[in-house]
């Protein structure tokens, strides 16, 4: 019998949800076949099977919510399904039995998403989890009863990761330099009448749309938030883009986008107004001499940020790379959690739906983000002329705990610079 367990999720994601089951019990299995997606906060994934069998039972139904290392349902192992060819002895791919022929706990363990049994990964235990093996310390059993705080949530210094006093002392000052969160009322509506309700339809929440909806609520209560705005004349970037998209695309293998300009210039102003690249982290100000840019992709299951790191190193053509490989994956839902950490700043495009102009929520912590919205064809005034131009109204929504207007309006300034005249972001000016 093997155990479908919950693989480790990531960086600060402890739980998931289960979203759906591909098979049913009684069904045969091969191994590393995706069994169950589970849903996190940030991505939606698969666990493959651990072994070749029957699926005997489920453990976690739809919509459950469970821990890393969970146990999801079982395998009957060597019935239906074969197992993948290895050069591995047989002996050598199964944990250690005990007397009663059951998995030895010690040495059973869960395996990495994509490893099948039949090609074991020795991997590094978290120390909090390797310290649950440890006798605990009756300093520290004192300490977890007077705070409340999980010895278990705590990553322990002592032998073979066990958690000692001066661990729980360290992490229940961090605990209590946290602000206490206010926990949102729940908002209840008022039953429809019976007509109307027969033709409503109900849907659970994804964790990835409560995840979106408390991020968005938290941005707004607790930053200062306020946008400026601006338009730019499109006719440059977009005469440059048709001069030179064929020869493009052909020679570096990727379609040359408006996304890699706009990454280019916010990278200027933002080495020119370094506030809008920071950050407030309790009574600090983190300015941060580095460019992770993250740029908002729109999915069936909804809005994801991937990030471009380091994207002040990358020339046009591997910035456009770069986002056309993670928007793909994104839409797919292969995204990885680090592709999504990390961000400096953000770009949202909502033109691409036909947004006119929009007031952009600041992805927390980061304090500022960039809309980008329809380019129309409006008249202005030109040297003097009334001239039909291609227009794009720029929303730059920003912290004002840490960004002064006059910063504000500076950085939308630099932007709109180096989109009307794009020498400006060959000679870094």
């Amino acid at each position: 019998m093997a155990d479908i367990r919950v693989p480790t999720l990531g960086e600060s994601v402890t739980e998931a949800t289960v979203g759906k089951w591909f098979k049913q019990p009684g069904e045969a299995v091969a191994v590393d076949e995706p069994l169950v997606e589970l849903e996190t906060d940030k991505v939606t994934l698969e666990v493959p099977a651990p072994a070749a069998g029957v699926l005997s039972g489920i453990s976690a139904k739809n919509g459950d919510t469970v821990g890393v290392g969970a146990v999801l349902g079982q395998i009957t192992e060597g019935v239906g399904a074969p197992a993948k060819p290895s050069a591995t002895p047989a002996t050598a791919t199964r944990p250690a039995a005990s007397a009663t022929g059951a998995p030895d706990e010690k040495t059973a363990k869960t395996k990495p998403i994509g490893a099948g049994p039949e090609t074991p990964q020795p991997r590094e235990m978290p120390k909090a989890a390797a310290a649950s093996s440890m006798p605990m310390p009756p300093s520290v059993r004192k300490m977890a009863a007077e705070s409340g705080l999980d010895p278990a949530r705590v990553a322990g210094s002592g032998l073979h990761g066990q958690v000692i006093k001066g661990d729980m002392m360290a992490a229940i000052e961090r605990a209590a330099a946290q602000p206490t969160p206010v926990a949102a009322p729940v908002q209840m509506r008022a039953p429809s009448p019976a007509d109307d309700a027969a033709r409503e339809e109900r849907v659970h929440m994804t964790r990835l749309r409560q995840t979106i909806a408390r991020r968005l609520k938290d941005a707004q209560n607790t930053a200062a938030m306020l946008t400026t705005f601006n338009e730019v004349d499109m006719s440059a970037v977009m005469g440059l883009r048709n001069q030179y998209k064929e020869l493009f695309e052909k020679k570096h293998g990727v379609k040359l986008g408006f996304m890699g300009f706009f990454v280019r210039a916010c990278i200027q102003a933002l080495k020119e107004i370094p506030a809008v690249n920071a950050e407030i982290d309790g009574a600090d100000m983190v300015y941060k001499n580095y460019y992770h840019i993250g740029v908002a992709v729109g999915t069936e299951k909804g809005l994801v940020v991937p990030v471009v790191r380091d994207a002040d190193h990358l020339s046009l053509a591997g910035i456009e790379k770069t986002i056309s490989d993670m928007g793909k994956r994104a839409r797919d839902g292969s995204l990885k959690i680090e592709d999504m950490q990390g961000g400096t700043f953000t770009i949202s495009n909502g033109g691409v739906y036909g947004s006119l102009m929009s007031t952009p929520i600041l992805n927390a912590p980061q304090s500022g983000i960039l809309g980008m919205h329809k380019i129309q064809e409006r008249p202005v005034a030109h040297a003097g002329k009334i001239e039909i131009r291609p227009m794009m109204y720029l929303a730059l929504s920003y912290d004002h705990r840490i960004v002064d207007g006059q910063q504000a309006v500076t950085f939308l300034v630099r932007v709109k610079e180096c989109l009307e005249d794009p020498a400006r972001i060959v000679l870094d000016l």
